[in-house]
């Protein structure tokens, strides 16, 4: 399929906010010795419980590269579609399409440049191919128009849209020296508004302590709704988080939306306890050369923030923690009317990343 070299604002085309109604979702099966203890066997059962949950109310995709599509098959429900795809990590939401729609509700997929989180600066592993050209791939496997945005590294993790001219980044994140580098500020902005629709950027200051992909938005403020989001946040003064945190704060109480509306801000704790990696997760890690490898007692960045919107529910990570129940409550009272589902994430989070990093929608 040709991919189209038009912009797409200038053909009508918009990022619809993750709130709105799916077509469906794309998941990646876990693999990677480097990512996922022991083959990844904890990994995938955590894979499936967010995969069923999801099912229960869009089609999920669950690509899988040959010498584990037939595990993935075992070990999902009919209602899963398994196709056989290859990549380098399960990372979906990155190395995924972003879908654009217009008014009519047609579907655009934009393929833009992936290049492990950082390419030879300080990025997560050094051969990144397959994983660059998957957002493509499933464009044509699926016949999607796709726009060619090679150009510019990006990836799905770092965007949040309210579907109305909102986008939500951070400086830590979009501004590091290896995304973007001959890009000044102002020329990342005006990228993201020809190719998600937006009409106004909310730069955030930074992400969530320790986030290995240069502090993704999608790990520390997402929108519940035009004008209102959740905000990861800490009261605790002597952890790293709390200025972070409180930068963001303070640019969100300032700011409006494209449509001059102030945000709702919901305070969303981190986790109490630091979750940090284990010896022993530490022992079933096989690292290859150049891939970035893990300390044991490394802290790694969990947050609540990093949940699914489904068309009638809500993923939500749980890590053991004693703000496990409360961030199940803050966020049923955000979506009353969609069911919450939480899920114990901890097997997912050494990997990396979390629900929403593993998961790209397909709005319908």
């Amino acid at each position: 399929m040709e991919k189209l070299k038009s912009f797409p604002a200038a053909d009508g085309f918009y990022m619809p906010g993750e709130f709105e109604p799916h077509r469906g979702c794309i998941m990646i099966w876990p693999k990677r010795p480097g990512s996922w203890p022991f083959g990844a066997g904890m990994a995938r059962k955590a894979f499936a419980e967010i995969a069923e949950a999801i099912a229960d109310s869009e089609q999920v995709i669950m690509l899988a590269e040959p010498d584990v599509k037939e595990c993935a098959r075992e070990m999902l429900s009919d209602r899963i579609q398994v196709i056989g795809m290859e990549s380098d990590d399960a990372w979906a939401r990155d190395v995924g399409p972003t879908f654009v729609v217009n008014k009519e509700r047609k579907i655009r997929g934009i393929d833009w440049q992936f290049n492990a989180w950082g390419g030879t600066f300080d990025g997560l592993y050094s051969d990144w191919q397959k994983d660059d050209l998957l957002a493509g791939r499933f464009c044509e496997l699926f016949n999607y128009p796709v726009y060619d945005a090679k150009h510019f590294v990006l990836e799905g993790g770092s965007i949040h849209s309210d579907g109305e001219g909102t986008l939500l980044v951070t400086e830590a994140c979009l501004l590091s020296a290896g995304r973007n580098p001959s890009l000044s500020k102002l020329q990342i902005e005006e990228q993201l508004k020809c190719y998600l629709g937006a009409a106004k950027v909310i730069w955030l200051k930074a992400g969530i302590y320790q986030d290995e992909t240069n502090e993704h938005v999608d790990n520390v403020c997402a929108f519940v709704r035009p004008g209102e989001v959740v905000l990861a946040w800490t009261d605790d003064e002597d952890d790293p988080q709390y200025e972070m945190s409180l930068a963001d704060l303070r640019i969100l109480e300032q700011e409006t939306d494209a449509a001059g509306r102030h945000f709702k801000i919901h305070k969303l704790p981190i986790p109490k306890e630091p979750v940090r990696i284990t010896e022993e997760e530490l022992s079933g890690l096989s690292f290859e050369p150049g891939e970035d490898e893990r300390e044991a007692g490394e802290r790694l960045a969990a947050s609540y923030v990093n949940f699914y919107i489904s068309n009638v529910g809500v993923i939500v990570p749980q890590f053991g923690d004693v703000h496990d129940s409360e961030a199940i409550r803050i966020l049923g009272e955000c979506f009353p009317e969609r069911k919450i589902y939480p899920v114990f994430a901890r097997d997912i989070i050494v990997g990396g990343g979390n629900i929403h990093c593993i998961t790209q929608q397909i709005p319908l």
